[in-house]
């Protein structure tokens, strides 16, 4: 989004007095959940991961929010300061920026509506997770940096969850540009989003195989989320029990109440980031006056909201005014082109933390589909696993139900009902493969319509196009798809070394992307020759053994973005000249390794890290601003989980992370102590029941 807001607003705000002034005493101080006391124990293993046991699962979600914020309480306010419209205050014009979309959105306002709608035992999970946070902050006041913030409660859990979700399918491309008064969709140059910066390199793998695949006569299931590394949306791990049967393996970020990825003993699941088109923009037809819009013959009042965003600068809280609207159709943007409605999947629907919640708790095929019809999570692909050895892909999102004889890829007439869709497309409707033949099924941001191999796969022509399914393919995705289908009886170290593979397909959008490249003219500048001379030595893998693996790895980074957009390709000339010089400045040559560039940092530990951008072990983002001009590793594998179940229904499971437990408390010996695994590619022994946590219990105790 830029810093698209502002312009010279804050300046003339500060130079003109118009208000510098103590945030706290004009926000809103929450309200407590109801007062309740919690049953709760919570065990550290070897790695500090929390395991949780509660007499009910809101005693359990108490003791996650405790557990969580002890490891990374920072993290979590920023977050709940998102869910009031106040991180402004802690980070400036970009938190300001997520504020201003909290607000035109209507978060506050959607869970004011629908939150009583919610069922008794999911709020009480939620009061049960807020009252943790509550505790936790009360008992460390030093660690809270704004007044008035806490206590919270059920309502500020699922507003965090209302405003984030719209962001992993992309919302933020539509606002920043009809913002900055561009045609939508376009690239975002998102400083920040409710879910952090380059929302759309958010990607995963996952496989799901079945026994009749695996060597060992198990079910299989990866999974393998891209997400940041750090930051509001990096993957948390934890282990849930009550004695309600919250049972659940797996990972979460801050802010949610439980598990949302992983297993629990009958069943498990993953996602990967999907990317239909969930958006819709309308173009308004208004008065003279600008206040009013036609809509179906009538004249009807835009709706018009002043609002205030608290944003920080240095020791001061500036408010800064903006104007937001609201039509039939969404949220209003106006720019010098007009006005214009976005209507978005999961607009006005608070669902989401119930369908999220149900999952953890079904134990079967059946109850878990019948939480999936719930209609609640917006977008993401499911890959599931069971004990009784069914495995499925699920093509999942609020796609909205549209009526035929509009375009919905081009803005839309804003004057007419007709095109405004009012609800999603059923469960039964989306796209699936459901123990297919191949025995496995798989997804790593590619197309739905690859997912299982030949004679397994989605007939497209089966598959609504107002779905807006896209059709994009990604090097993983064709990695994966295809060792998959070379082996038909793969063993446990086949599995993961096709998890951790690291070349690049021929076939591949990688191709004439380096075949452009290799056209550059480079005659007269023997830099280029000398790039275009490794660049023809590539092995086309990421290893770390090569001599151009560090330069076409950079090469293939500059691209990325646009090939995940559908966007042209940058000028290859002025991108192999830009390389050639960063490596000259930076390194002094143009065959450093892979591995002496791209590390892995944190603390006091620093380690080479291998794989690429779009291979099957991915280093998606760097950071390049180092001080010995090296990329510290910031978005790619992130959280990983090997789960399987044995021929008697028994699951085992494996995780890593890739720094610690102690998320952000640098003293602690969590802070990086699988930072040295999970380089090599390899796990440690997730404590999945309740007396094996004990068993290896470094710690034990009851919080507050």
């Amino acid at each position: 989004m830029g810093k698209w807001l502002w312009g010279g607003a804050a300046v003339i705000a500060i130079i003109g007095g118009a208000g510098l002034f103590w945030e706290p005493l004009a926000a809103d101080r929450g309200a407590p959940p109801p007062t309740k006391s919690y049953d709760v124990e919570i065990v550290r293993d070897e790695f500090g991961v929390p395991h949780i046991n509660g007499k009910t699962d809101a005693d359990a979600a108490y003791g996650l929010a405790f557990a969580h914020s002890e490891d990374d309480f920072g993290t979590i306010e920023e977050v709940v300061s998102m869910t009031r419209g106040r991180y402004g205050a802690i980070a400036g014009q970009d938190g300001a920026q997520v504020d201003f979309v909290f607000n035109l959105l209507g978060v506050r306002e959607t869970v004011d509506r629908h939150y009583d709608e919610i069922p008794a035992d999911v709020r009480a999970v939620l009061d049960g997770y807020a009252a943790g946070l509550n505790a936790y902050a009360e008992k460390h006041p030093e660690e809270v940096r704004l007044s008035n913030l806490f206590p919270v409660n059920g309502k500020d859990i699922v507003a965090g969850f209302v405003l984030r979700a719209p962001f992993f399918y992309g919302l933020d491309n539509y606002i920043s540009t009809l913002v900055e008064g561009k045609p939508p969709p376009n690239e975002s140059a998102a400083a920040m989003t409710p879910i952090g910066r380059d929302p759309e390199m958010n990607g995963s793998n996952a496989w799901a195989v079945a026994p009749s695949r695996m060597a060992d006569g198990k079910t299989w299931l990866i999974s393998n989320s891209h997400q940041p590394l750090e930051g509001h949306v990096a993957w948390y791990e934890a282990v849930t029990h009550s004695g309600e049967g919250l049972d659940m393996a797996g990972a979460l970020f801050p802010g949610s109440p439980f598990v949302l990825l992983g297993h629990n003993r009958h069943l498990g699941w993953t996602n990967t980031v999907n990317r239909p088109d969930l958006v819709d923009i309308y173009q308004l037809l208004l008065n003279e006056a600008g206040d009013q819009y036609r809509y179906d013959g009538k004249w009807l009042p835009l709706q018009e909201k002043r609002i205030w965003l608290p944003v920080k600068f240095g020791w001061f809280t500036v408010p800064i005014p903006q104007t937001i609207y609201r039509s039939v159709h969404g949220p209003v943007i106006k720019n010098d082109k007009g006005a214009f409605a976005i209507r978005y999947a999961g607009i006005d629907n608070v669902k989401a933390v119930e369908q999220y919640y149900r999952n953890t708790k079904a134990t079967s095929w059946e109850e878990w589909t019948k939480s999936m019809s719930t209609g609640g999570i917006t977008g993401t692909n499911f890959i599931y696993a069971d004990k009784t050895g069914r495995i499925a892909y699920i093509y999942n999102a609020l796609f909205p139900d549209r009526k035929p004889g509009f375009d919905y890829t081009k803005i839309l007439p804003g004057d007419k009902s007709a095109p405004v869709w009012k609800r999603p497309v059923p469960f039964d409707r989306f796209p699936k493969v459901v123990s297919p033949a191949s025995g496995f099924v798989q997804n790593a941001n590619n197309t739905p319509f690859l997912a299982a191999g030949p004679g397994s796969e989605i007939d497209p022509k089966t598959q609504s196009p107002y779905l807006g399914i896209e059709l994009g393919m990604t090097n993983r995705g064709l990695m994966g798809t295809g060792l998959m289908m070379n082996d038909t009886s793969i063993t446990p170290e086949e599995l993961l070394a096709i998890k951790m593979d690291t070349r690049y397909a021929k076939s591949s959008w990688v191709k004439p992307w380096m075949d452009s490249l290799l056209a550059v003219d480079a005659k007269g500048n023997a830099k280029l020759a000398e790039a275009q001379k490794l660049l023809r030595e590539w092995d086309w893998s990421s290893d770390g053994k090569g001599r151009a693996d560090a330069i076409a790895e950079r090469l293939i980074r500059h691209a990325s973005r646009a090939n995940w957009r559908n966007d042209p390709l940058p000028n290859p000339r002025e991108t192999l000249q830009k390389t050639v010089e960063e490596f000259t400045e930076r390194f002094g040559r143009l065959d450093p390794a892979l591995g002496d560039i791209q590390r892995l940092r944190r603390g006091k530990v620093d380690l080479p890290m291998l794989g690429g951008t779009d291979t099957l072990r991915a280093t998606t983002m760097w950071d390049g601003e180092q001080a010995d001009g090296k990329m510290r590793v910031r978005h790619g594998d992130s959280f990983i989980m090997l789960v399987r179940w044995d021929k008697a229904g028994k699951v085992l499971s494996e995780s890593i992370q890739p720094y610690g437990a102690a998320t952000n408390r640098p003293d602690s010996p969590h802070y990086t102590d699988q930072m040295k695994l999970y380089v090599a590619g390899k796990f440690k022994r997730v404590h999945f029941e309740w007396t094996d946590a004990v068993k290896n219990a470094k710690r034990r105790y009851r919080p507050g």
